[in-house]
Order: structure tokens, then C-alpha cells, then sequence
């Protein structure tokens, strides 16, 4: 009889970890418990193959393996107030390939707070302003994908950093002024502890991963054209 395949899960000892880390952020504990980080972070490196893999059937990704996808546990402290070593939750990313496939996927792994999330978080100045151009010529194609009913029942709204002023170059009672506006451009969907645990998780990863793509398409295309569709 042909052997099973596991399916690709997040383990609720994966929480009970970074409980413990929550509660033991020091250097001392988390030297006595390095073998049992080193387990659950194989188990989230796990999970990001398996997802990498999912995400290479239709899109070409640069990240060469779902290790090299999660970030680092230990926190970068030289200019934050909090000396906290370590994160109390697991993430990590995966990049597009080329030029042409631009917008990154995220997950982020935390009790009380899971989320898969993708986009641009942080635009260049010059991709901004490619990016305006854009939506001050012809927002149509954006709004469309903004609200059919997959992106909706998905990420319920684009999210992201917002200029409270109007933006360099543009009226400020320009038609598309709400969309002109933003500085970043961020899919998120929220997951419950539950739902994390479940078993259709990863499933439900995937299907978020994937529903990004029209948003994906739309910014590739805008941000490798110019208005008049010349390639740039």
C-alpha cells in the first residue's frame, strides 16, 4: 500500500514555543532550550517548502527554499527602546522572480495574530510615482480588481500607510485622490489560532497566496509601463 504524505500543518507546539519565548526573552533560556527552537523552526521551514512548492506550480519564485524563506528568530535591537532578543513569532517571505513578476508573499505566524499578507512595503520613489501615474491616468482596471468579489471576500480592502496630505504633483481633488494617496499597497487576511491549526490551513494559505495574483498582474504591468503601455 502506497505510503500516505503528510500534510503540511502548523502544530499548536509551534505556539507553545513562542509562549515560552514570551515569557523567557533572555539569552540564558533560550541557550538551555536551542534544541527544541531548532525543532519548531524545522517545522516552520517545513510548512514554507511545502508552500514555495504550491507557489511554483503557477509563479516563478526567486527564494530558493522554504528555509531560506523564514526570517531570523533574533531581533535587531540597536535602535529600538525594547532589548528583547528574540521574536515572539515565526515569518518569513517569498520573493518573485524578474522584473516582471513584482509584489512579494508573507506569513507570519502568531498566537492571537496570524496573517498571510503580500504586496509592496515598501515602494521606491520612483516605482511610487510610476504607480500614480498610473491610477491618475486610468484607475479603472484597479478599482475593478479592488472590488470583485474574490479580492473582497479575501482581503476585504487594500490596506497599507496613507498620505494624510495630498501627494506631490497632484490636485487634491483629483477622482482617484483616495487611491493616490497610499504609500504602501498591502493584501492581508487574518487567521484565528483555530484556523491556523487546522488542518485546511495550509490550503487556505495557498488559496490566499494565489488570489493576490490579478493585484500582482495589475502592479507587474504598471510598474514595467508607461502610461501609453511602452514598456520602460
Amino acid at each position: 500500500m502506497a505510503k500516505l504524505l503528510k500534510k503540511p500543518q502548523i502544530y499548536n507546539s509551534s505556539f507553545e514555543f513562542l509562549n515560552q519565548v514570551k515569557e523567557n526573552n533572555n539569552r540564558e533560556w533560550f541557550s538551555l532550550c536551542k534544541e527544541e527552537f531548532q525543532k519548531e523552526q524545522g517545522l516552520i521551514e517545513d510548512f514554507a517548502e511545502a508552500l514555495l512548492k504550491e507557489l511554483n506550480i503557477d509563479d516563478v519564485i526567486e527564494t530558493p527554499s522554504g528555509k531560506n524563506s523564514v526570517y531570523r528568530i533574533y531581533r535587531d535591537t540597536r535602535f529600538s527602546k525594547d532589548k528583547t532578543p528574540y521574536k515572539t513569532y515565526w515569518s518569513g517571505s517569498f520573493r518573485r522572480a524578474t522584473k516582471y513578476r513584482r509584489g512579494g508573499y508573507y506569513y507570519h505566524i502568531e498566537q492571537g495574530n496570524s496573517f498571510i499578507a503580500g504586496g509592496f512595503w515598501g515602494p521606491s520613489a520612483l516605482d511610487l510615482k510610476q504607480v500614480r501615474e498610473h491610477i491618475a491616468f486610468d484607475a479603472t482596471p484597479l478599482r475593478e480588481i479592488l472590488t470583485s468579489d474574490l479580492f473582497v471576500a479575501t482581503f476585504k480592502s487594500l490596506k497599507g500607510e496613507q498620505l494624510k496630505t495630498t501627494p506631490k504633483g497632484f490636485r487634491s481633488d483629483h477622482e482617484n485622490i483616495d487611491l493616490l494617496r497610499y504609500k504602501q499597497f498591502l493584501l492581508v487576511r487574518h487567521f484565528t489560532d483555530e484556523e491556523v491549526l487546522s488542518e485546511f490551513f495550509f490550503e487556505e494559505a495557498v488559496k490566499t497566496f494565489t488570489n493576490m495574483r490579478p493585484f500582482f498582474d495589475y502592479m507587474s504591468e504598471v510598474l514595467t509601463t508607461d502610461i501609453n503601455g511602452i514598456e520602460v
